[in-house]
């Protein structure tokens, strides 16, 4: 599993894009958006949007020999999480969730492997997959702090569960203060407390942000 940053470079603008929406929404229901664009088709528009567009093709030079190696191989999970980690690169998460299924088969306590797997399943618009086997990689190691800072992630922008994105990344913060994930999550906390002031947070379930936007704070190790 690679220690590569985060997969969104663009996130702290978007994320807060979507908390102004999620403000706007809950002030003006129905209200009708710069450009004239409803609300609803703005939630439409985020539901579709894609992971990054710049991602590099698969490198061939290098999947092809670790394609060999796991066809001869059954039981080779370097093979596999390499085949994971460079399909996910170039963005074809369908086929990087097989090769880490296969590695999670054959090493059920990689919790980095877990982690991966859950976000190919939160970019193929998985969110309920995406927790549970966001659960997993804490039954492994409750320590994990990238897990919680992706828990954190996919319940804010897949649940619409601000509270509950909330208690992830306090967590973040709690167990390694000092790290690069922590400054992720303050980060997304500061949003948060900038967009509600009054300290009065939007209960789970009222915020209609789209499945499918993500924001930078995404890591994969």
């Amino acid at each position: 599993m690679k220690t590569e940053s985060m997969v969104f470079a663009v996130a702290g603008t978007l994320f807060g894009l979507i908390v102004g929406w999620i403000i706007g929404t809950q002030q003006a229901p129905g209200r009708v958006v710069a450009g004239g664009a409803p609300v609803a088709q703005m939630a439409q528009a985020a539901q579709n949007a894609a992971p990054p567009a710049t991602r590099p093709t698969l490198d061939e030079s290098q999947a092809t020999p670790q394609r060999n190696i796991a066809e001869r191989d059954p039981k080779n999970v370097p093979s596999r999480v390499k085949l994971g980690d460079l399909y996910f690169d170039a963005g074809r998460y369908p086929e990087a969730m097989k090769w880490y299924e296969e590695a999670l088969a054959l090493d059920p306590k990689n919790v980095n492997v877990s982690t991966d797997l859950a976000i190919c399943y939160y970019y193929t618009q998985q969110a309920d997959r995406a927790i549970t086997q966001l659960s997993v990689s804490l039954s492994l190691d409750p320590k994990h702090v990238t897990t919680w800072l992706n828990v954190g992630v996919i319940k804010a922008f897949g649940k619409q569960d601000l509270p509950g994105a909330t208690a992830a990344w306090e967590e973040v913060i709690t167990l390694a203060p000092g790290s690069d994930e922590a400054q992720s999550a303050r980060r997304f906390l500061d949003n948060l407390k900038a967009a509600h002031p009054d300290g009065a947070m939007p209960p789970a379930g009222a915020a209609q942000v789209a499945a499918g936007a993500s924001p930078s704070g995404m890591l994969k190790k």
